[in-house]
């Protein structure tokens, strides 16, 4: 039998390729390994979006986006959190219940806003107790992440043991699944790449968006090779490949970044043509979030039948 993937992305805006490489890569390469099911964040999205017209245009996108990349709804199923609906938010409140303000004071995002003096909503505070929730809900066994998000799984791990401690052996332990070969994916500033910092290459960007791009990444004149540029066209070419190409373009910081332009209008294209497909046609993105919904609400049955039952709710 094969083990239990769970992992999902947040439809908060246009994706980029560390999205690509950092989550969407990894979903792909291990489908055929793992029994995997791979949602859209809408949930955890409502910290940050609350245009509605925009959210939902944000959650088809990202659904086109998993299937553009490679993701086979016939191996995994992908499907909307939100669509769990009561079950996933009941269980949310249960772990509330038992995790005390000081632990979700440790959470690396409540930190952050705290450090610059942003004032955390509810939401914010209480995101690790939903993404334990996501996570235990499918007695997940392995959870892809970044090295900078082991700390989602750990809390899913403490709040299995507390949960199963107070009312019983109930929810696994699941473990973090971390492809060191990925590492931090870096922006065109050399910070790793996220929206928040506008540093990113959009994944279906237009060969005119992927050029600006290019051109803006910031070198560094001191050394022979641009570092950023390399960190980055290590992703689409191997190391030993790289070695002829900038030792060839020494120094030429311009002809390196052209050479990167060419890996990535080559590994874009074919991506944005299924993107672009799948926009013209929403009835097929539709019909499998549709078909995921059904699976994952009767998948979790037992399990919140099991959850009431050792809570003494059923």
């Amino acid at each position: 039998m094969q083990k239990v993937l769970i992992s999902g992305i947040q439809p908060t805006g246009i994706l980029h390729i560390g999205n690509y490489f950092g989550a969407i890569k990894q979903f792909v390469d291990l489908q055929d390994s793992y029994e995997s099911y791979v949602f859209i964040a809408d949930l955890h999205a409502l910290t940050t979006v609350h245009d509605a017209t925009q959210l939902k245009k944000n959650i088809f996108d990202i659904a086109a986006a998993y299937i553009a990349c490679g993701l086979d709804p016939k191996k995994v199923t992908l499907f909307q959190q939100s669509e769990i609906g009561g079950p996933l938010t009941e269980l949310t409140w249960m772990f509330n219940c038992i995790t005390t303000t000081a632990y979700l004071e440790r959470a690396h995002a409540y930190k952050d806003a705290e450090q610059k003096q942003k004032e955390p909503t509810m939401g914010l505070f209480d995101y690790p107790m939903l993404m334990a929730a996501d996570i235990l809900m499918q007695d997940a066994d392995v959870v892809p992440v970044g090295a900078d998000q082991k700390q989602h799984v750990e809390f899913a791990r403490d709040t299995a043991q507390k949960f199963n401690r107070i009312w019983g052996e109930t929810f696994k332990l699941p473990e973090p699944l971390i492809i060191e070969a990925t590492g931090i994916v870096p922006g065109v500033d050399g910070r790793k790449m996220s929206k928040s910092y506008g540093n990113t290459i959009p994944l279906f960007a237009s060969d005119a968006e992927i050029e600006k791009a290019v051109m803006s990444i910031v070198t560094d004149s001191s050394g022979e090779r641009p570092e950023n540029v390399y960190a980055i066209h290590k992703l689409f070419r191997s190391e030993a490949e790289l070695a002829d190409i900038y030792e060839t373009h020494k120094g030429k910081y311009k002809a390196l970044k052209e050479a990167l332009i060419i890996d990535l209008k080559a590994f874009v294209g074919p991506l944005r043509e299924k993107y672009e497909a799948l926009q013209k046609d929403p009835s097929i993105v539709e019909a499998i979030l549709t078909d995921g919904a059904q699976r994952i609400r009767t998948r979790i049955e037992p399990k919140v039948l099991a959850i009431k039952k050792a809570t003494g709710l059923k």
